[in-house]
């Protein structure tokens, strides 16, 4: 089975890449399955439900999250309902939406999701160590592959969490830092990992932003208001090989696309 997981969609460049190079991705790779992180889809921060439509049109088939779910209210109105958007599994109980939860192929095999936080430099959540293990633990009762989105500011608390679930999910993939990493591998007991899938969206930019906006903060340490960047869009992501028997990895490969 060969799933493409993408990087940070930032903003309408984001998209856009999305809708101009997905469809010659999953015909050159021959992709099964296609999964993206859209927490900042929406001008840089933050989801709509009409962002998410979009997307899904675009061919993807589920989205993952992060800490800018809460970013635009309008999404309060499809969390619960919207079973193929995610957000973090490791918010308190009661919180809006699900953490997790079940995709198929166009074959009908079973893909599971799990989104998660990270705790380091971000908010105080539960434990997504033990979130993570619970969730792997229900999901394994209907599919072998699984699919983690860890979504964290800290390499150390990646890899930790890579280390942790290794051998219990297919690939812990790790978003938010929007700068993708060279350090995909195949840990001993079978699950893929890297530390961040990158961004998709202009590269010319501070992490998808303009970049004299961001000097001028840096600079000043003066409030100034950000705006989204345009040049050199870009699609970055991994395509992962999966036994779909075992859910055991059998490869992970980083992509970098450039829309022309």
């Amino acid at each position: 089975m060969r799933i493409l997981f993408i990087g940070d969609i930032v903003g309408k460049p984001g998209r856009e890449a999305v809708h101009l190079l997905l469809p010659g991705l999953v015909k050159k790779y021959k992709i099964d399955l296609s999964i993206a992180n859209a927490e900042n889809a929406a001008g840089g921060s933050g989801v709509t439900p009409e962002i998410a439509e979009e997307l899904f049109g675009y061919g993807l088939n589920m989205l993952t999250s992060g800490d800018h779910i809460w970013k635009r209210k309008e999404v309060l109105e499809i969390l619960d309902s919207e079973m193929r958007l995610l957000r973090p599994a490791n918010y308190p109980k009661g919180s809006p939406g699900r953490g997790y939860g079940i995709v198929e192929t166009k074959k009908g095999k079973k893909v599971g999701v799990i989104n998660l936080e990270g705790r380091v430099f971000m908010s105080t959540l539960d434990c997504p160590f033990k979130r993570a293990k619970e969730a792997a633990k229900e999901l394994k009762e209907k599919t072998p592959v699984i699919l983690v989105d860890m979504h964290a500011e800290a390499t150390s608390e990646k890899i930790a969490l890579g280390w942790f679930l290794d051998g219990m999910v297919s690939a812990v993939l790790g978003t938010h830092t929007h700068v993708q990493t060279a350090d995909e591998k195949i840990l001993p007991r079978g699950s893929a990992y890297i530390t961040d899938l990158g961004m998709t969206g202009p590269y010319d930019s501070v992490i998808g932003r303009k970049v004299e906006q961001i000097l001028a903060r840096f600079v000043t340490q003066m409030p100034v208001r950000f705006e989204m960047a345009s040049e050199n869009v870009q699609l970055h992501g991994v395509v992962l090989d999966i036994d779909e028997k075992t859910g055991k990895a059998v490869s992970i490969e980083r992509i970098q696309e450039k829309v022309k």
